[in-house]
């Protein structure tokens, strides 16, 4: 099935969904084969206005049109949101964007088989995202193809092969983006400590982490290698990167990402009941 030609369904208007409708509306998907179910009269405003998408307060019978329904909401409220949705969609494909709720429940509350989760990041709201995907079995190559293209303007995909992978992907690239602001805030704090002004400091923060990760991502030599080839024994990288090997700085860090995929297992456990 062309994209074109696809009845598209999202439970939940918010940000993650509204980055998802905005791509697929630029890559010619008209908006009437868009259908949204946002209970907050807000949003549903923005939809309208911002990508001409007319949004529902509830689920009706008309979401039975959709071949794809995409779970926007908040993983404490998926299983709510399913009850009035899945006596029309049980020959949809499900995308879950929901952090933390597993397959199995997805599958047992809309009585489908047919369900891909999948774990995106932020920057999807600028067409800069990193989404990992896992598909059940009963999931068809043409399913995970569909699957691929509504997500393709968002940024970059990648499949796993294990769906408790996804916890780590949730630590790492889902939670991630939080952790290369936190660092932009250091930098640009102690720059300004140092004598910058406030907006320059930002400025350099921000240019030298996109340029860097630019050059990671087209190198051939891995980032320990290029992280060696700034540090000159006695310069100045030395002397930070030294403080930060004295302060554990590495260490901590890798503990708190490890933080970050037990909350995410655990939140599969604390939502994903009957």
């Amino acid at each position: 099935m062309a994209l074109q030609d696809t009845h598209i369904a999202f439970i939940g208007g918010g940000n993650m969904a509204t980055a998802i409708i905005g791509g697929l509306i630029r890559q010619g998907l008209p908006p009437d084969r868009l259908q949204v179910v946002e209970p907050w009269a807000e949003a549903r405003e923005r939809l309208a206005r911002d990508h001409g998408v007319q949004a529902e307060a509830a689920a009706g019978s008309t979401l039975g049109r959709a071949a794809l329904v995409v779970w926007a909401v908040k993983p404490q409220t998926f299983r709510e949101a399913a009850q009035p949705v899945a006596a029309h969609t049980a020959g949809a494909l499900h995308l879950s964007v929901a952090a933390g709720i597993r397959s199995d429940s997805i599958a047992r509350w809309l009585a489908s088989e047919r369900v891909v989760r999948c774990m995106p990041n932020t920057p999807a709201l600028v067409g800069r995202g990193m989404t990992a995907l896992f598909a059940r079995a009963a999931v068809t190559p043409g399913d995970r193809a569909l699957a691929e293209q509504v997500l393709a303007p968002t940024g970059a995909t990648l499949w796993v092969d294990q769906e408790v992978q996804l916890d780590a992907v949730t630590a790492l690239s889902g939670s991630g983006p939080a952790y290369v602001f936190y660092f932009i805030e250091a930098m640009a704090q102690a720059g300004q400590q140092m004598g910058l002004p406030a907006d320059k400091a930002l400025q350099l923060a921000i240019g030298t982490f996109g340029g860097a990760a630019e050059l990671a991502r087209t190198a051939s030599e891995p980032p320990q290698v290029l992280r060696e080839r700034v540090t000159s024994k006695g310069g100045t990288t030395y002397a930070a990167l030294t403080a930060m090997e004295q302060s554990a700085v590495g260490r901590h860090f890798i503990e708190a990402m490890h933080a970050a995929c037990r909350r995410a297992a655990e939140l599969g456990d604390e939502f994903g009941r009957d």
